[in-house]
């Protein structure tokens, strides 16, 4: 039996680039289908954003000249592309899914919206949803609480390379502990880097747990679902 019955899964685009350094490595991209497949063979309905930094960051964009607008639209179209190729990859794994955008740009994705989505998660489709919010100024943190909230997702599972939520980052102070559970006031009175501002605080104004894990080791993805005590719950 699943710990939870529908989630939104937030990929970090950076962790595409696996050993890489940059743009998509295959072996990742399969790593992370294959981990979906074995959720999704559980019941779970699952709906998937990922973040675009593997190709282009918008708020990077804008310091280094770009108009931050057109920037954050680059960002948008960045998360289609990754969007299309977790798609490709979860079809190579035998897996039903679908791309929704935020923008309207049919052929490549159906245009999002909640009750779409929703049904076809029902049917057994993972729903990726890619371009953010479609607005700028918003991040695809953001633009995963506010998809997490609208499907009604029991949590978001947080993928990244790390295994949860430190006093420090655990890459740059070996004294760093972890937290296995945690409030979102602790978070925002600590200035702890879970998410953007805007998005921890949409997640706690609607009861959404976060749950942050390591998603580049490979079977932890149902290990939070089994119940297994691997990351950090973040919660009212």
């Amino acid at each position: 039996m699943a710990r939870f019955k529908r989630i939104l899964l937030k990929l970090s685009g950076e962790s595409l680039m696996g050993k890489q350094g940059h743009g998509i490595d295959p072996e990742r991209l399969s790593d992370y289908a294959r981990q979906i497949k074995e959720v999704a063979e559980m019941g779970v309905q699952i709906g998937i954003v990922i973040g675009g930094g593997n190709i282009f960051r918008g708020l990077s964009g804008s310091q280094k000249g770009f108009d931050r607008v057109k920037g954050d639209q680059m960002g948008m179209c960045a998360t289609v592309i990754n969007s299309l190729a977790l798609s490709s990859a979860l079809d190579a794994a035998g897996v039903k899914n679908k791309v929704l955008t935020a923008i309207r740009m049919e052929p490549i994705g159906e245009f999002y919206t909640k009750w779409k989505a929703i049904e076809a998660m029902e049917q057994g489709c993972v729903c990726i949803f890619s371009a953010g919010t479609g607005s700028p100024y918003f991040t695809t943190d953001t633009g995963s609480s506010l998809r997490g909230i609208e499907i009604e997702a029991d949590v978001m599972l947080k993928g990244t390379r790390v295994d949860g939520i430190y006093t420090a980052d655990p890459e740059k102070d070996p004294t760093a502990t972890k937290f296995t559970d945690i409030t979102y006031k602790e978070v925002l009175a600590r200035g702890l880097k879970v998410m953007d501002l805007t998005a921890i605080c949409m997640c706690q104004d609607n009861n959404l747990p976060i749950y942050v894990f390591n998603m580049d080791v490979v079977g932890n993805l149902k290990k939070v679902m089994d119940g297994e005590e691997i990351g950090t719950l973040v919660h009212n």
